[in-house]
């Protein structure tokens, strides 16, 4: 059998360095020997840092999977583990399918060949589609419930209406004032109901001079007690939308942010208003290549869990006088501009995310509705 070549081993690592999957290559000590690039991008770090140093001891991520590790380097038993979760400094994790094998070379102790396939954006994007075809479903089912409130509606308030003309008795008319203020109460819920009724007049606009807009509105409504921060990419260009219904979007989450700290009296109450590029950014089935991110974060109590899977369905609210609609409203709008909305939550930490498509919008989602 013929020796490797320098060429060869030339044409090994560059195959290697043009893998998707990232490659590590570990001693019997656990020291990184080598990591290709995709595996710097996906630890986050250079090769030149990382190579000599050992794997954190919290790497793993149960004691199962460092006991298989241990009988790879000593019997040679490769493993694989699926959606395993994996630390590689604090507070960072991954979620991959990795495999270990070892590596036995002649007069040399053995190593180990460990590859990682990311799977968080996978996760992601089916988390994403699930979300988005739940939210087109309920939209479906409400506008129909909707529509159905409304035609009866009309009737009951025309039949009150001539009633309150034929009663003997003014007083009498107090009865039928009832009627048709329950009527006209129930049919501007409905019309709520059917979400936007116009579809977006796109314009190339500068995203920070809406986010400027809703924080002096709100310092104007709260100027005491609650403060709004600014983190913005200023590189940030003008992105198409519709500015009257993206202010009503943020609009709407800043002041669920302000008053879920008002109402927690939270000290120190902070909103962070921040813009960030995401670029290869995949929304439902469609991969955009530049992706404008918006974060209305605050500093409150955090989302219940129980509602963090429902919270952008219609009639879903945190609070007893809620109506439930503000969130599958304004998912609906970000919707009509081919993005979507998404939440982290945790005690502290609060974080809606508007995520919206930097380039021409040839189509919107759904159509008008009919006043």
């Amino acid at each position: 059998m013929a020796k490797p070549t320098p060429l060869d081993h030339q044409l090994h690592k560059r195959l290697l360095d043009h893998l998707s999957t990232a490659v590590l290559l570990l001693d019997r000590d656990l020291r990184l020997r080598y990591l290709n690039p995709a595996a710097e991008m996906l630890l986050s770090t250079s090769a030149q840092r990382a190579v000599g140093q050992p794997l954190p001891e919290c790497f793993f991520d149960d004691p199962d999977a460092q006991a298989a590790l241990i009988r790879c380097i000593e019997e040679g038993h490769p493993f694989t583990r699926r959606e395993a979760r994996l630390q590689f400094a604090p507070g960072q994790e991954l979620t991959v399918d990795y495999s270990v094998a070892q590596l036995a070379e002649p007069g040399r102790p053995p190593s180990l060949l460990m590859e990682l396939q990311p799977l968080d954006r996978l996760l992601r994007i089916a988390r994403e589609e699930a979300l988005v075809h739940a939210h087109q479903a309920t939209r479906a089912l409400v506008r129909g419930v909707a529509h159905e409130i409304k035609n009866p509606l009309g009737g009951i308030r025309g039949a009150a209406q001539l009633l309150e003309r034929a009663l003997p008795a003014p007083d009498l008319a107090e009865y039928t004032r009832v009627i048709i203020d329950e009527a006209d109460r129930l049919r501007a819920l409905a019309d709520r109901m059917l979400g936007p009724r116009r579809l977006p007049n796109f314009r190339s606009l500068n995203i920070h001079e809406c986010l400027e807009h809703v924080r002096q509105l709100i310092l104007a409504e709260h100027p005491e007690g609650v403060r709004v921060q600014r983190d913005y990419d200023i590189s940030l260009p003008e992105i198409p939308a519709d500015r009257d219904q993206l202010i009503q979007v943020i609009l709407n989450l800043a002041r669920n942010a302000v008053q879920a700290l008002t109402e927690a009296n939270v000290p120190d109450a902070t909103v962070i208003f921040r813009t960030r590029v995401q670029r290869q950014f995949t929304i439902g089935a469609q991969r955009h290549r530049l992706i404008a991110r918006i974060d209305i974060q605050d500093n409150g109590p955090g989302i219940p869990e129980e509602l963090r899977e429902t919270l952008f369905y219609p009639m879903v609210s945190g609070r007893a006088n809620g109506s439930g609609l503000g969130l599958s409203i304004a998912q609906s709008i970000i919707s009509q501009h081919q993005g979507m909305i998404e939440c982290e939550s945790t005690a502290g930490r609060t974080v809606f995310s508007l995520l919206l498509p930097m380039e021409h919008i040839t189509g919107t989602e759904g159509e008008s509705e009919s006043p």
